[in-house]
């Protein structure tokens, strides 16, 4: 059973009475930009062993009478179809997902604005989408001079081009499926047109990580570095801050950088004082507060960076990122003492993998291995073989291993390992009869329909969910969609798991 070092509740309590106490700052309305994923955080949840991965949506269930939301989305992205890596989602659909998880919690989604919109065809389509849901849609084109032109930015020209959107209640949450999405700009661009119809609307922004009040090179912290190696993100001591309070807090270089603009910005549209001091100041991250047991917090936000070493190192060999990405987490990984091998499933799947080799039970000369940490810590391997992939081999094994089922017994009826390798040879004229995590999970639903063993491992499937897993290998399209279903925490070495370049 995983410790826990975060109180969550504590946090949403203190979290939500802090942003009404900012809204009530301004005294009409607060535009908070909401960073990070609204729902499912499971980086926020790994780092922060106790923080709920829908934290947030839980948040706004609190501040449900008060808030609304606007979801912003980069015209760009959509285009060139970004995708989401913890679910393997584009952005657009990502979109359309947020607005369906609100929407069942009875949270008001006020409007999408797709922001630098330039009549990219496939934003045109998903507008079209929208408007045909119901959904208003607000059109954001890019504001030449931006951000260093205020003068241009703060004027008819600027955010006076943006088409306004009519809101009503006291906190106006923006978000958006990913960085970059032009959250912070139409913001600032809603509280330029509040103020040029007499409301004194403020703005904050909502970050998760990193967090302020921790130091510089709290694992949490790096954790974060981590987590945005491959945009050159980094945290460091908020110089704004240190000589406004004389009192060391981390921000990170994105918003130190573009703070002086903001500053400007809202000085101009509020004609006073009233502004922020620091990035910090800007923020009203109270996660800090609830971190109950720093020893477990810190261990599982070095597991975290470990993790992102080897996803990183896949995406290198896939062409997806580039070398200087791993390079930088490697670096920070020196920097907190530890080792790919530190986490605890990484040998033992290798080990598994040789033990393929030596008894010569891979596939197609290829040899692979699993490993899986049970909730009591209990280690459990599998490998591949002609029947089955290793992902599959070591899923089954794990809930027979929970079941309390001895090795001996197959959870898999030869038959429908027959009629599932015939479709899939014969009829589907694929490559090979080896079953997929995802045929195996089918596979073992129609086997418990007959066999009480499958029936009672099935059962256990469950329990995977938040196990730590790796992979001697890049898993093909039909183990990743599995895993991700299981809710495991998988890490993968980065080789391919076939001499063939489309594997599946």
């Amino acid at each position: 059973m995983q410790q826990q070092g975060f109180d969550n509740e504590l946090y949403l309590k203190e979290q939500s009475e802090y942003i009404i106490e900012r809204a009530k700052l301004f005294g009409s309305k607060l535009y908070l930009e909401f960073g990070g994923k609204l729902v499912h955080d499971f980086h926020a949840a790994r780092i922060l062993p106790g923080f709920h991965p829908n934290a947030k949506i839980r948040l706004l269930e609190r501040l449900r009478d008060s808030a609304e939301i606007l979801i912003c989305v980069y015209a760009g992205d959509i285009e060139r179809r970004k995708t989401r890596a913890d679910f393997g989602t584009t952005y657009d659909l990502d979109v359309l997902r947020l607005i369906d998880d609100l929407t069942r919690r009875e949270i008001l989604v006020r409007a999408v604005v797709v922001t630098r919109y330039d009549g990219q065809t496939s934003a045109d389509a998903f507008i079209r989408r929208l408007e045909r849901n119901g959904i208003r849609v607000y059109l954001h084109r890019a504001i030449r001079g931006y951000p260093a032109e205020v003068a241009r930015i703060v004027s008819a020209d600027g955010y006076g081009a943006n088409p306004f959107v009519e809101t009503e209640r006291e906190v106006v949450v923006v978000t958006g499926p990913g960085p970059g999405s032009g959250k912070m700009a139409t913001c600032l661009s809603q509280v330029y047109h509040e103020h040029l119809r007499g409301v004194r609307a403020g703005y904050a922004k909502f970050e998760t990580f990193p967090i302020w009040n921790l130091p510089l090179k709290h694992p949490v912290n790096v954790a974060y570095e981590a987590a945005t190696a491959d945009l050159g993100d980094f945290n460091q001591v908020d110089p704004f801050h240190l000589e406004a309070y004389g009192s060391v807090a981390i921000n990170y270089n994105r918003d130190v950088e573009i703070f002086p603009v903001v500053k400007h910005i809202l000085r101009r549209i509020m004609g006073d004082e009233r502004v922020y001091k620091s990035p910090t100041d800007m923020g009203v991250n109270r996660a800090g507060f609830a971190i109950r047991d720093d020893r477990v917090v810190q261990n599982a936000a070095v597991q975290e960076v470990i993790r992102r070493y080897f996803r990183y190192q896949c995406e290198y060999k896939m062409g997806l990122t580039e070398q200087t990405t791993v390079d930088r987490v490697s670096v920070l990984m020196a920097e907190l003492g530890c080792a790919e091998t530190d986490r605890s499933v990484v040998l033992p799947a290798r080990q598994a993998a040789e033990q393929a080799r030596e008894q010569g039970r891979g596939h197609d000369g290829i040899f692979c291995g699993a490993a899986i940490e049970l909730p009591d810590g209990r280690l459990v391997t599998g490998k591949n073989s002609a029947l089955l992939h290793a992902a599959s081999a070591g899923v089954l094994n794990a809930i027979k291993e929970l079941a309390g089922i001895p090795d001996a017994i197959h959870l898999l009826s030869g038959l429908v390992l027959q009629s599932v390798g015939e479709m899939k040879t014969k009829i589907l004229k694929g490559g090979q009869v080896s079953l997929n995590l995802d045929e195996t999970l089918i596979a073992l639903s129609v086997s418990a329909a007959a066999n009480p063993m499958a029936q009672a491992a099935l059962q256990q499937l469950e329990r995977l969910r938040g196990c730590e897993m790796h992979l001697t290998h890049i898993p093909t399209p039909g183990d990743e969609s599995g895993l991700r279903r299981l809710g495991v925490n998988l890490t993968c070495d980065p080789n391919f798991s076939s001499k063939f370049l489309h594997a599946v």
